[in-house]
């Protein structure tokens, strides 16, 4: 999971948004300021040309190993899109009736109303850590649809007010979304799961500051007053 927001990425001009939810996959490529080989490889793989280019690379090879082949292969166009086609569709997607059979429906529900539950919950507390009162913040959980490779999810906070924009989110407003989206019970690749057959990658779960409660205002209050101190 990536947290997308101001002090996890380094390019920060592709958080700039007009509109909500903000989009990432498939339009802007992130550039993360921390983040280990996988998740530099993980978004690499995002990257469409470079997978086209990948999927190419016998007909690379086979003209450096045959002479006799160089011709043929090179003259092949219609075999190189039917490559790409077979990996982009059949390899790192899901057919529609394979998508159907990676969970039922009602056990597709119950994960949506578990995340739907969680998201609220973890909105309340960073609206209360943030002092928030007026609009409405949304948790924004974006996953790649390729399938048979490890998920990559995108999770952001977005807020209309006053303006559409992304949420700072400092170290504890990010652990709070580390520790209280997913876990054992409900991981990504069981949201994933969920999205695949709902066709449907993007999830946008919305929350009025207004409701949040003075409890739970107090709380993040006191949660901060002990970590300054």
């Amino acid at each position: 999971m990536l947290i997308v927001t101001d002090e996890t990425i380094a390019n920060r001009a592709v958080l700039e948004t007009r509109s909500l939810p903000k989009k990432f996959l498939g339009r802007v490529q992130l550039v993360p300021r921390r983040g280990g080989v996988r998740l530099w490889a993980r978004l690499i793989l995002e990257i469409q040309i470079l997978r086209y280019l990948s999927a190419l690379l016998p007909f690379v090879a086979i003209p450096l190993l045959s002479r006799d082949l160089a011709l043929p292969v090179t003259q092949a166009p219609l075999a190189m899109l039917v490559v790409i086609a077979f990996v982009e569709l059949k390899v790192l997607r899901l057919s529609k009736a394979g998508r159907e059979r990676v969970v039922g429906i009602d056990e597709a529900a119950r994960r949506l109303d578990t995340l739907a539950f969680r998201a609220r919950a973890c909105l309340r507390r960073i609206a209360a850590r943030h002092d928030l009162a007026e609009g409405a913040l949304r948790l924004v959980i974006e996953q790649s649809e390729l399938a048979r490779i490890p998920p990559l999810t995108l999770v952001s906070v977005q807020t209309d007010h006053p303006e559409p924009r992304l949420l700072s989110l400092d170290e504890g407003d990010r652990a709070v979304l580390r520790d209280g989206l997913f876990d054992a019970a409900l991981g990504e690749r069981d949201l994933l799961a969920v999205n695949h057959r709902d066709d449907l990658y993007i999830r946008d779960i919305a929350q009025e500051a207004r409701a949040v409660s003075a409890h739970a205002r107090l709380a993040a209050a006191l949660e901060k007053r002990a970590a300054a101190g």
